[in-house]
């Protein structure tokens, strides 16, 4: 893989932010080596016992051993007595493994339960990195012991680095809100920045809260709020085979958040700003665009038109050029199959209407609208003039040093 170096542009300028420490959450790092040398590549959250475990996945046929296993265990608890574990590890995605990833999983699991002395199925790992190579999984269990004899509660930090591949920086977030009288903390990390498309993204995300809220309460916020945030949006339209979203609940701080509305919004804060840090550091991005689509006879074609605008290789050289070229967005809007009617359709650059009415705006300026490209964050408007249907998703431009990295990620 291509030495990263250079942060990204777009990169929230304060560096990592300082999160709250959660409740019944401990973290630990180590550099197992598993494909770099010289960096910490292996994260362990234990999770107490009691809490709630959620999560959404890749929807690729080919999906990781990890993420298959992992969807097996959700909603499964097999001792109340017993707590929860996150094993992550970068440099190996353990994808297209066959049944030697299956196994390899399942030693992880093991020698991680053995350990902490937890059930297997109260374990969930993620592995992130080159496809089709396996697992030296042994490199990993040889560490299970140091990790687990030095968690932290507040090592969160040091847990969004170990996950990072091509990532230019760590990803981590946090909102707190009060329920009945109680403060409420949520912070996550993340990890992306290539293969990125919904369902859901080459992502793996984890969020942590010391609310009370149950399984199948949480599962369904998780659901409903991982639509709008991690599943719209795209680097480069691929889905992975990795993707990964867990949140754990622990309950510590004793306030309810069953089917409270506030809470669901402060968690939904988290889930955003992670989702937007992951375009952010796009491989070689420079540019951050909003795509909000109005106007469509429902939310499915706004979302089909906002996708092919987000994903259209020369919409987004465009963008890499600070190239206000409208006709682009015309075209994206014509191949995305969602209903469209030229004659309806109008379209903003920011706040400048470039095109309305089947042709260009008679109070179109060009140079207003290329002012606006040359900002760090875009905004891209279409109005199809049909229906009460909108869809918001966010990606990046497509620049050389998207190539550069990509052909370069095996070396």
């Amino acid at each position: 893989m291509a030495s990263i170096t250079k942060v990204s542009p777009l990169a929230p300028k304060g560096g990592f932010p300082t999160l709250p420490d959660i409740g019944g959450v401990r973290f630990s790092t180590v550099a197992a080596g598993v494909k770099y040398t010289g960096r910490t590549d292996v994260m362990l959250a234990e999770i107490a016992a009691g809490s709630a475990i959620a999560g959404a996945f890749t929807k690729s046929s080919t999906r990781s051993a990890p993420v298959l296993d992992c969807q097996s265990k959700l909603g499964r608890v097999e001792d109340d007595d017993k707590g929860f574990a996150f094993l992550v590890n970068s440099g190996n995605s353990n994808a297209f493994t066959g049944g030697v990833g299956t196994k390899a999983v399942e030693e992880i699991c093991h020698a991680t339960a053995q350990e902490m002395n937890l059930p297997a199925s109260h374990i969930y790992t993620a592995s992130t990195g080159v496809i089709g190579e396996p697992l030296p999984y042994e490199k990993i269990t040889g560490m299970i012991g140091t990790l687990s004899q030095t968690l932290s509660p507040d090592g969160i930090e040091a847990a969004a680095n170990a996950i990072m591949t091509t990532d230019t920086f760590a990803k981590g977030a946090s909102a707190t809100c009060e329920i009945g009288g109680v403060e409420v903390n949520v912070a996550g990390i993340a990890k992306g920045s290539g293969m990125i498309a919904p369902d859901m993204a080459t992502m793996l995300v984890y969020i942590f809260t010391d609310a009370k809220i149950s399984q199948l309460g949480l599962q369904d916020m998780v659901s409903r709020l991982n639509e709008g945030t991690f599943n719209s949006i795209t680097v480069d339209s691929d889905t992975s085979t990795s993707d990964s979203l867990l949140v754990a609940a622990t309950g510590v701080s004793g306030a309810n958040a069953e089917e409270n509305e506030t809470f669901e919004r402060t968690l939904g804060v988290v889930m955003k700003n992670l989702a937007h840090q992951v375009v952010r550091d796009g491989e070689g991005a420079t540019k951050f665009v909003e795509i909000h689509v109005e106007g469509a006879i429902d939310n499915v074609d706004a979302r089909k038109v906002a996708m092919s605008i987000a994903n259209s290789p020369l919409v987004k050289t465009a963008i890499a050029g600070e190239d206000p070229n409208w006709g682009r967005v015309v075209m994206a809007v014509g191949k995305s199959g969602a209903n469209a009617d030229r004659d309806r359709l109008s379209i903003w650059f920011g706040d400048v209407l470039v095109a309305e009415n089947g042709w260009v705006s008679p109070t179109y300026v060009e140079e207003d609208a290329a002012k606006h490209m040359k900002n760090e964050d875009l905004l891209i408007r279409v109005d199809l003039g049909l229906g009460a249907g909108h869809s918001t998703v966010w990606t990046c431009d497509l620049t050389h040093g998207y190539i550069e990295i990509n052909a370069d990620y095996r070396s």
